[in-house]
């Protein structure tokens, strides 16, 4: 990952600000070409051409829409059939913050065709080529939400919980394939995703929150240190393995074939 063949390149979705433009620009200077997605166009052309000048690598802007199917495939053929993608960051996501009952219908599916749906259908077409030439990254962005819902997030911490459990079993699968998938928590992170979600940016605690440059700054940091799993706010990495062995142990505690015995069936 430090120092890549030039001749590499990584796909990165939600790529037109925030996070996305961030990897870029770190993915850039590590001498990655890059294919970037997302909805502006015109934005991420200025990106593409401004990588290139500073980098000097080669940008390929591609404006699509990941909740709509046919822009979805197109991405999935890309990574199915470019042999010289070798990164895929999966970080469009989208955040509607609000009490379930005022969700709408299309708050809710939004969320999941972003968050679920295109990330899973784009992996599953990035896995099958990365194993087939042992060797791939995937980074999947979620959330500290993936762990903690609030009465406002109940849809998209539920999305992030999916990513959660989803990037930790492929982490399984592939463990012996050449291929790795990095699983990033991010908490509040200076993007435009709050303006949109119903939670506006100047509403937060500037205390908590941490900028786009730093928070994938510690992601990558985390990634070549070994790290499959990031915190990039946490300060003490043991709580991570206190908490996931206590779900280790609950699981393990489920295979009892029988009640519990607090409820006094007989």
């Amino acid at each position: 990952m430090t120092n890549p063949n030039t001749s590499k390149t990584a796909l990165i979705t939600g790529a037109s600000s925030g996070i996305g433009a961030v990897y870029a620009d770190r993915l850039a200077a590590r001498g990655y070409d890059l294919i970037l997605v997302a909805r502006r166009a015109d934005r991420l052309e200025a990106l593409c051409a401004q990588l290139t000048k500073t980098h000097g690598i080669k940008a390929e802007p591609v404006a699509a829409d990941l909740t709509k199917d046919q822009d979805l495939a197109r991405i999935e053929t890309l990574l199915a059939s470019r042999e010289d993608v070798q990164v895929l960051v999966n970080n469009a996501g989208i955040a509607r913050l609000a009490p379930a009952a005022q969700t709408s219908a299309n708050d809710a599916l939004s969320q999941i065709a972003l968050n679920i749906t295109a990330l899973t259908r784009l992996t599953q077409a990035a896995v099958p080529a990365f194993v087939a030439r042992k060797q791939g990254l995937i980074i999947n962005i979620a959330s500290v939400l993936a762990v903690h819902s609030l009465p406002i997030s109940a849809i998209y911490s539920g999305t992030k919980a999916y990513v959660l459990q989803y990037s930790r079993g492929l982490q399984q699968e592939l463990a012996e394939t050449g291929v790795k998938v990095q699983l990033v928590l991010p908490a509040s992170t200076a993007t435009e995703l709050w303006d949109l979600s119903g939670v506006p940016l100047a509403a937060l605690n500037k205390d908590t929150l941490m900028t786009t440059e730093d928070m994938v700054d510690a992601a990558l940091a985390g990634l070549d240190q070994g790290e499959t799993i990031t915190w990039p706010s946490v300060a003490d990495a043991s709580l991570w393995d206190k908490y996931d062995a206590a779900r280790a142990a609950l699981f393990a505690s489920t295979q009892a074939g029988k009640p519990a015995p607090r409820y006094n069936i007989a």
